[in-house]
């Protein structure tokens, strides 16, 4: 079996999936991607781990081009009309490859050209998908009806997770072609970040960034969908009194948003919250390393994959229930799921954490333990399950 992904961008969380599934793939793997668009860290990863397997194009066509207003805003999902993004030659390289499957990535940008080259040419199509009824509460009528048009030339479906399933059942494909699982942290290379780092490297770092007493983490960007707003008025409650002097909140991303939260903070006098700025990628490891428990209050979120490489931490997790991932991820074993739009629920799931005390060890072994079961090696299955079944379609 011949497999062409094609797919605008990705981040490292994606190359070890796709160099699994050019071993797994011994008719021949190719993966097409916008050079231009994927951070130059990840296209050198790719280069150096796939080679010949890999293959970035450039001269992307846009229109409307983009506004600098645009880039950056962290507004919610669907607010604005889709681009249209051209890529010159992709059409033309797919066919030169001849492939039995193509695997695309959500149903705009380059899925386009697949859907083309499926309508016209007959190629079997699968779509790795990860919204749910909840990301898309906001989708406009026009792009709801779109998919559900579009949805007759894709033989079959990868879902992320459950609820992600469960959005692309309401739109009406069938179930029986659908598998689950495609999208996968490096588990591998956070636990390996995360033990290679050395105690006096930890207590400096926290000596640093004046870390006091149970380290609450959140890494991602510093947007309004991520919730941080929600979480710091819950902060506000919640740091009272002893506790004060006993818990820290380490926010670790930028966005243009940090500066009005830093203010927030030094206007509430919230002088438990430290604001680390953005850390790139491959530097996480000794932030999992020095922190409790992670926290991620996102009011909307696919699938967040920081999630996954805090478990991978041996981090309990306190996960909003608009992440698409809770179901899989966080269970009464390992974590707490809360509503960041519900502050005294948010406030109760701060003090549970608290109450925890000793057990938090023990949920966080929980956590690696169930981190284990969702591995590039299940997620490169999950895929071929997919071409398997649109190639029987």
């Amino acid at each position: 079996m011949r497999v062409a992904w094609i797919t605008r961008s990705f981040l490292d969380y994606r190359v070890p999936v796709f160099t699994e599934l050019a071993r797994r793939c011994p008719d021949g793997f190719r993966l097409f991607y916008g050079r231009e668009v994927v951070p130059a860290r990840v296209h050198q990863k790719i280069q150096d781990q796939m080679g010949e397997h890999a293959e970035g194009l450039a001269g992307e066509m846009r229109w409307p081009k983009p506004r600098v207003a645009d880039v950056g805003d962290g507004d919610f999902a669907n607010r604005r009309m889709s681009r249209i993004l051209i890529q010159p030659g992709l059409a033309r390289r797919v066919l030169a490859f001849r492939p039995d499957v193509m695997v695309t990535d959500g149903f705009f940008k380059w899925t386009t050209c697949a859907l083309r080259l499926r309508a016209t040419r007959g190629l079997s199509h699968v779509m790795c998908y990860e919204r749910t009824a909840h990301t898309e509460r906001n989708s406009q009528w026009y792009r709801t009806t779109y998919r559900k048009l579009v949805m007759r030339w894709i033989d079959a479906m990868c879902c992320n997770g459950r609820l992600c399933g469960e959005y692309v059942r309401s739109l009406g494909f069938p179930a029986e072609r659908i598998t689950y699982g495609h999208m996968v942290a490096d588990v591998e290379g956070m636990r390996r970040a995360v033990s290679g780092v050395p105690k006096a490297q930890t207590e400096s770092l926290a000596a640093q960034l004046d870390l006091r007493g149970l380290v609450f983490l959140y890494v991602g960007r510093i947007v309004t969908p991520k919730g941080i707003a929600e979480l710091l008025r819950a902060w506000m409650r919640f740091s009272r009194g002893s506790l004060r002097d006993h818990t820290t909140l380490l926010l670790v991303g930028d966005g243009p948003q940090r500066h009005p939260f830093e203010q927030y903070c030094r206007d509430n006098r919230l002088n438990n919250v430290r604001f680390a700025g953005a850390i790139d990628y491959d530097k996480l490891g000794p932030l999992y390393k020095i922190a409790d428990a992670f926290i991620i209050p996102t009011l909307e979120d696919n699938w967040s994959l920081v999630v996954p490489e805090a478990m991978a931490a041996g981090l309990p997790i306190l996960c909003s229930r608009y992440n698409g991932c809770w179901p899989e991820y966080v269970t009464p074993a390992n974590g707490w799921v809360f509503d960041p739009l519900d502050p005294d629920d948010t406030l109760a799931c701060l003090h549970k954490c608290v109450a925890a005390g000793q057990k938090l060890g023990e949920m966080g072994r929980e956590s690696d333990r169930i981190v284990t079961m969702y591995t590039a090696r299940q997620a490169a299955e999950a895929v071929l399950e997919a071409c398997t079944l649109a190639l029987d379609a």
